[in-house]
């Protein structure tokens, strides 16, 4: 559905009317086009004394295309400011940051990238440290929402050990891809990451499974990973068999009509994918959601056992299994659909809320574990995304998850896509444990 608002104020006359009556601004995003730069413009990168990750990340940035700068000169435009925080140890030296982002605050471009590079509080060598890297989280999302004009604000530790685990989500941070990612922390670890081959396709040779992909939000999510080279099983339940068979065909993938929830769906998946040339899945995608909201006061069992049995249940059940039968090699990701009611809570929604916080949970839970095999697991939480089921919502409550957020918009299918497929890429293999949102740094939760 068309957001009539914001094509409004980003007309001639309703930049005019939004700036005198102060009302919500939403900047046109930059998002990822097929030949487009890494990033708009010069990257400014600085860093505090001591900082270890300055020189691998301007070789990294290097290696991307970008163009790398010290300093600048007033009036000129840069696309992103990357600051190395790893050198301060204490609270006063936090001054750096100051002393970094207030001279160049104004020298973004619009959609302009910002990242701040730390190291993970429980790694440092004293609490001094740990709480002055702990206080780079209240930097970056005041940040995402002081710049405006499409910017983005990050923080990215880096575990030591993991500099070279942190090109993919430079890359991914720095580009059109995180449009509607802003405020968000991310933790890079210390595993092993290899650059893929091509970086613009850099699924070659893997297959992905996408649940819920007829339409929506999967049906972004096979699209985009098809474009990056997966070849896709698109999985739906039988009753959406049209337009999940138009899904497969678009994206050249294959169609796999299967009700999750059903008590023998985990083996005959399992099945299905021993059987197939692969043995097995690079890639899994649990996207396969639904709600069936009211108060708990007023809901049904069916209405409570549903939600959790398809947002929850079924991919605990589907992991288990494929795990259990090797059928996620190593270099496998694992990738959940949670939602910002899983970190926030949501009105009529104690079904939907507890089944996307397992999620949450699934993630945190797992991570540990996996990484023992080589397999990585997070999850996106998408806010308030533009699809049918948004578009359906009552006037009021839709313009107010339009509003509410960063951005002042609603995001895309294509956004949540972005995320998951660097998720996804064989170069995140030190990306695991995460839950990053997708909603534009939203009012609602952390």
């Amino acid at each position: 559905m068309a957001d009539r608002y914001a094509n409004f104020a980003n007309s001639g006359l309703g930049r005019t009317v939004v700036k005198r009556l102060g009302l919500p601004d939403p900047p046109r995003l930059r998002r990822h086009q097929a030949g487009d730069p890494l990033v708009t413009g010069p990257v400014l990168l600085g860093a505090a004394p001591g900082g270890r990750l300055s020189e691998p990340i301007r070789k990294q940035l290097e290696t991307a295309g970008a163009t790398v700068t010290d300093k600048t000169d007033e009036g000129v435009r840069v696309g992103a400011l990357v600051f190395d925080a790893t050198g301060i140890v204490d609270t006063p030296q936090l001054r750096e940051l100051y002393d970094f982002f207030h001279p160049y605050a104004r020298a973004l471009e619009t959609s302009g990238r910002v990242i701040v590079l730390g190291s993970p509080p429980e790694t440092t060598a004293s609490p001094k440290e740990a709480i002055a890297q702990r206080s780079l989280e209240g930097l970056t999302r005041s940040i995402g929402k002081e710049f405006g004009r499409g910017t983005t604000a990050q923080l990215v530790y880096v575990a030591p050990g993991g500099e070279a685990g942190a090109e993919s989500t430079l890359r991914f941070l720095l580009s059109g891809r995180s449009a509607y990612v802003s405020g968000q922390v991310i933790r890079v670890g210390a595993a092993p990451a290899p650059a893929p081959a091509d970086w613009e396709r850099p699924l070659d040779g893997r297959l992905a499974l996408v649940t819920g992909a007829a339409r929506g939000i999967g049906a972004a999510i096979a699209r985009v990973l098809a474009r990056d080279g997966a070849e896709v099983i698109a999985l739906d339940v039988p009753a959406a068999g049209d337009a999940l068979a138009d899904v497969a065909n678009e994206t050249r993938g294959r169609a796999l009509q299967l009700d999750l929830t059903a008590d023998d769906a985990p083996a005959r998946l399992a099945g299905y994918l021993a059987a197939g040339p692969h043995a097995g899945i690079d890639i899994l995608v649990h996207n396969a959601g639904i709600t069936r909201d009211k108060t708990i006061a007023r809901m049904s069992e069916d209405r409570w056992d549903s939600v959790i049995g398809v947002n929850l249940t079924a991919p605990e059940r589907v992991n288990d299994l494929l795990l259990e039968r090797d059928l996620i090699p190593s270099g496998g990701r694992i990738i959940g659909v949670a939602s910002i009611a899983g970190i926030a809570g949501n009105r009529g929604q104690t079904n939907y809320a507890t089944s996307k916080a397992g999620v949450i949970g699934q993630v945190q839970a797992y991570a540990p574990l996996l990484a023992a095999r080589g397999i990585t697991i997070n999850a996106v939480a998408p806010g308030f995304i533009e699809t049918a089921m948004t578009a359906k919502m009552p006037l009021g409550l839709r313009e107010a998850g339009r509003r509410l957020n960063s951005m002042s918009q609603g995001g895309l299918p294509a956004d949540v896509a972005e995320a998951i497929a660097w998720f996804a890429s064989p170069g995140s293999a030190a990306v695991t444990g995460n839950v990053v949102r997708v909603c534009g740094q939203s009012l609602l939760g952390a």
